[in-house]
């Protein structure tokens, strides 16, 4: 429930549209549902302007599916991450219009508009085993309402092909730089765009890459101005923190 929605709701009950009853039941509702195994916080929407984002990875299908049917019955936008093939098969039939990017490992569903923003995010990837990332990233800010352009495979191997994009690339509002193996493609960025760089480090590349703490410590160790960096593999928190940039 969000602003006008509660608005709404008060209107209603002094319109008379509703009962004492179903208006308390619905304001005891607020702030969290608890399901037992979790408390979802139906209040989230009213303080950071976006519901709750359902975590997916550690979770039995029968609690993915028992969340995701409550948001649905609450009329909210969901996005779930890192959710597998099974748990969306066993969802999938709650709504008609539940989707799955397979790649990125998402569920979502829009169930009410959303204000799109006239500027842009560019998801940036330097190479195709980046793209599980990038997948998610760009998921997480097609629901939360931004324009996305992604740009693939230009990583710093063959940095001629960046250049080619750089026209795409420097008309969005916020950058989400994707990037494995030693990370450089972050630092890059930092010394050609005015735009803030948000840099994710993926677990891509071989033993010495540690499955992302080598990619993790070049980006934090930028020299380039500018750069920010969420966790391994984050393509989710990227996309939320550009999000909020590109909304300001």
């Amino acid at each position: 429930m969000n602003k006008q929605e509660l608005q709404q709701l008060l209107e209603d009950y002094k319109n008379g549209v509703i009962s004492m009853e179903t208006a308390t039941q619905e304001l005891e509702e607020l702030p969290f549902t608890n399901l037992g195994f979790a408390m979802i916080d139906n209040h989230r929407e009213l303080r950071v302007g976006h519901p709750e984002v359902i975590y997916c990875e550690g979770k039995t299908i029968d609690q993915v599916k028992s969340i995701i049917k409550l948001m649905i019955e609450k009329k909210t936008n969901i996005l779930a991450t890192r959710a597998s093939k099974e748990m969306y098969e066993a969802v999938k039939d709650l709504h008609p219009e539940l989707k799955y990017n397979e790649l990125g490992r998402v569920i979502t569903v829009k169930l009410k508009p959303i204000l799109e923003t006239e500027t842009s995010i560019a998801i940036v990837a330097a190479g195709t085993s980046d793209l599980p990332v990038v997948e998610e990233a760009r998921e997480t800010a097609l629901i939360l309402g931004n324009k996305v352009d992604v740009i693939t495979d230009v990583g710093v191997a063959g940095i001629h092909r960046l250049f080619s994009k750089l026209d795409i690339i420097k008309k969005a509002r916020v950058i989400i730089v994707v990037a494995g193996m030693e990370g450089a493609l972050a630092s890059i960025f930092g010394g050609l765009v005015s735009q803030p760089i948000i840099a994710v480090p993926t677990s891509v590349g071989y033993g010495a890459n540690f499955n992302g703490l080598s990619a993790l410590l070049s980006m934090l160790n930028s020299c380039a101005s500018g750069v920010s960096v969420v966790n391994i593999d984050n393509g989710f928190g990227a996309a939320y923190n550009a999000s909020i940039i590109n909304h300001l």
